[in-house]
This record gives C-alpha cells, sequence and structure tokens, in this order.
C-alpha cells in the first residue's frame, strides 16, 4: 500500500511544476506583449497573442490552445514546437533554455520543497547542507537538460523543400472570386495540412497527402498571402492579389470576423467619396446591428514602395445610430504586414490600435491620446511614411510618430474602415518625391 501511494505521489507532484513552467512563460509573454493581467484577457487579445506567435516564430497556435495554455487546462505538456514558440515569444532562445533559466532562479532564491534547511543546524548539519546543495544544482541542470531532450523527442519536418504551392484565379477583378490552388505535400513528413488562404485563420482548410488540388472563395479584396501549413508550421506561401480597379464598398461585423456584405454606391453623384443610408437601405443592410462599413480602393498595377509615401485626406464619420465612441481607420494595404491608424473622440482613446510593419500599438497599453480627434467633424489627414518613419498630423498639427525595420513592400491599396459611414471629399497620394500614386 505504502509503495503504490508512494508512486502516485511522486507522478501528481510531477504535472503540476510543469504546468507552472508553461504559465510562468505564458504571464512573461502577456506582459511582454502589453498585456498586464493574463487571466482577463478578452477574445481581441487572444487573437492579438496568436497573431504576435505567428509573426515571432512562424508556428501557428489556435484560438483554442492558446486559452488552455493560459488556463492550464492540458493534461499532458504541449509540443516542443508550442513550447518553443511560446518560449522564444516570451524572449528566449526556445523552450529548453526557458526551462534552465526557471531552474536556476529557483536554486538562486533557495526555494523549493525544503525551505527550512537553509537554516542553521547544531553540529556538521550546516556543513551537510552546503554540500548538498552543492551538487544538487548541476543535478537538477541535467534533469531539466535530459527532460527537454525527451519532450524534444517528436521528429521534426521532413522533406518541406519537396513541397509544392502555387494559385490562380478564376476571373479577373470580380468579388467573390475563387482560386484554385495547387499543391503537393506527398513528400513531406507530417501528421496534418492545411490552405489558409489569408492572414485570418478563419480561413483555413484541412487538405490531405494525394490530393493536388483546393478551390477556395475571396469574399474581399485585397493583397493576400495565402499560406500551406504542416502540422502547425508555415512551409509555403503564394501571393493572390485580388485587385478592384475602382471603389468598392461593405458591410462586415467586425474587421476580422463575419462575410461582406456588398453596397451599391455611385461615387460619382458628388465630389466626395461617401455612402448614404439610402444605399445601405437598397443593399439591403440592417444598420442596428454592430457592423463596420468599409470603403476599399485596390489597383491591379503596384508599383510604388509603401516604405515611402504621402498620403493626404480631408474626411468626418457620418453616425448611423448614436454610437458613444464613433471611430475611423484609415489603412494603406500592403503586400507585407500592416500599415494603418485608428482615430476616436478623445475620450474614447484608450480603444484605439495602430500598426506600422511589424510595431503594433494597442491604445490599452500605449498611450495613443494624440490620435483623439472629433471625427464627427472635418479632419485634414496627413499619413507620411518615409524611410519606415511613420508621422501622422491632423489639421495641420503632427501628433503622432513611430518607426519599424521590415519593409511592408508595395502599396496595394487604400482603405477607411467605420462604425459609422465615412466621408471624404479630397484625397490625394504620392512618393517622397512628389511623383502622384493616387
Amino acid at each position: 500500500m505504502f509503495k503504490s501511494h508512494s508512486i502516485k505521489f511522486k507522478t501528481q507532484a510531477k504535472e503540476p511544476v510543469e504546468h507552472r513552467l508553461v504559465n510562468i512563460c505564458m504571464t512573461e509573454l502577456c506582459k511582454n506583449t502589453g498585456f498586464a493581467d493574463s487571466q482577463n484577457l478578452v477574445q481581441r487579445d487572444l487573437v492579438f497573442l496568436c497573431d504576435r506567435i505567428e509573426s515571432k516564430t512562424g508556428v501557428i497556435i489556435s484560438l483554442s490552445t492558446i486559452k488552455r495554455l493560459l488556463n492550464g487546462q492540458f493534461s499532458r505538456l504541449p509540443q516542443i514546437a508550442t513550447l518553443d514558440a511560446i518560449a522564444v515569444t516570451a524572449g528566449y532562445q526556445n523552450w529548453q533554455q526557458f526551462k534552465i533559466s526557471k531552474n536556476l532562479e529557483v536554486h538562486q532564491n533557495g526555494k523549493g520543497n525544503n525551505e527550512k534547511s537553509a537554516s542553521p543546524a547544531p553540529g556538521g548539519a550546516k556543513t551537510f547542507n552546503a554540500r548538498v546543495l552543492w551538487w544538487a544544482v548541476p543535478v537538477s541542470l541535467v534533469a531539466v537538460c535530459l527532460g527537454v531532450m525527451m519532450t524534444s523527442r517528436k521528429p521534426a519536418l521532413a522533406g518541406v523543400d519537396k513541397a509544392r504551392f502555387s494559385a490562380r484565379k478564376v476571373t479577373g477583378n470580380d468579388i467573390p472570386n475563387t482560386v484554385v490552388f495547387s499543391f503537393n505535400v506527398d513528400s513531406v513528413a507530417a501528421d496534418s495540412f492545411f490552405i489558409q488562404q489569408s492572414w485570418d485563420k478563419n480561413r483555413r482548410v484541412r487538405v490531405f497527402k494525394h490530393n493536388y488540388t483546393l478551390t477556395d472563395i475571396y469574399y474581399e479584396p485585397g493583397y493576400h498571402v495565402a499560406k500551406l501549413i504542416a502540422n502547425d508550421k508555415i512551409i509555403k506561401t503564394f501571393d493572390v492579389s485580388i485587385p478592384t480597379d475602382r471603389w468598392v464598398f461593405y458591410a462586415k461585423e467586425g474587421t476580422a470576423k463575419g462575410l461582406p456584405k456588398y453596397i451599391g454606391a455611385d461615387v460619382a453623384r458628388g465630389p466626395s467619396l461617401k455612402l448614404t443610408k439610402g444605399d445601405l437601405e437598397k443593399s439591403r443592410i440592417d444598420i442596428q446591428k454592430e457592423n463596420v462599413y468599409v470603403n476599399a480602393y485596390f489597383p491591379s498595377r503596384i508599383e510604388s514602395s509603401s516604405d515611402n509615401f504621402v498620403l493626404r485626406f480631408r474626411i468626418k464619420v457620418d453616425e448611423l445610430k448614436n454610437e458613444p465612441c464613433p471611430f475611423l481607420m484609415s489603412e494603406v494595404f500592403c503586400q507585407r504586414q500592416f500599415i494603418y491608424f485608428t482615430s476616436t473622440l478623445k475620450g474614447c482613446t484608450s480603444e484605439l490600435a495602430c500598426q506600422f510593419g511589424e510595431n503594433e500599438l494597442n491604445g490599452k497599453t500605449t498611450d495613443l491620446s494624440a490620435l483623439g480627434s472629433n471625427v464627427r467633424t472635418w479632419q485634414n489627414v496627413e499619413f507620411r511614411v518615409q524611410d519606415k518613419n511613420a508621422t501622422i498630423s491632423i489639421n495641420g498639427t503632427k501628433v503622432f510618430s513611430a518607426v519599424y525595420h521590415r519593409s511592408c513592400g508595395l502599396i496595394t491599396g487604400i482603405g477607411f474602415i467605420s462604425n459609422g459611414l465615412c466621408e471624404v471629399d479630397s484625397l490625394a497620394m504620392e512618393t517622397i518625391e512628389g511623383k502622384e500614386i493616387y
């Protein structure tokens, strides 16, 4: 009885240690990402964490997995690729280095199950404890390394260089637009395969060996980077351009979810770019829903760098209902990453966000109050990027600047998004040298 109980006790004691290490790592990851409280994250915060992990490591972690990691809801230690991904995003080289550093901290701080032994004992006990600590640290390090080696035995992906991935559109500049993906993963050693048509993880479809074609629909225009995924690793990408060569309008349940509901509008009816309630009614858009409204333009011809441009426009938001925090989002669409900023009333700036290449800023953890303005009235905006240095001026005053380091590629389009209807009565875009872009 005693022997059986002893074995059971050891098994139970081991699991909480591993769980605690994952919890510590996730807490540090959240803090590094700007979330001080890892236990009270909302859905969009979790999406942000998934995107940050993917951008840092190329490893895709689902929302359900990130929730389990944060809440410790797993019976077995996650795959080493997942552990490496969260450790790298938290600021370590890999999971092994994270485990070793945490084990050293425990010993250096004198923590453990036998803290009472640190007190001086009569006779030779003090010398005995010093000797125990002298050899306990290296033995523990060896144990940690062996543990990491055991969890790392899952074979790495093989045959990735033999994978094939391409795509072609069925129509020209129409939306929706079916795209035919051609792929071959027969030589890749992995448990599962997926094709994801863009950054949106909801647009991911599982594919299998000995199948070579998948068709999927792009409901929104833009420049998309399709991904071929093996297990949770991106192994191939292919650029898919869905241009419009005209302004298009649609409503969505949110910027990152839902299918678009297209809005017919005659932009030639006046000097400004705008939608009306009549346009929404004709297109059967329910204005009582929490929609965002998108005005977007994507040219077929792409030739100007997103790292050097000047965009000037005059804009306001016409509210559809009594919104406490009307907002507008101005975006320059790019081949890689995102370049955008949002503006709202001064009292609502906690809800703002902006991104310039890899530099993502959240109004919860960054003071973005300078981007606050009365978006209900006309605002003159200049959005300038020069050598990856972004500056934003509102009504002739420079209010914000930020820097990024990785090129976003070429400019692929312009867009305005709001929870109301954006009205733009002047818009011009040019290179830093003064060459007209739009």
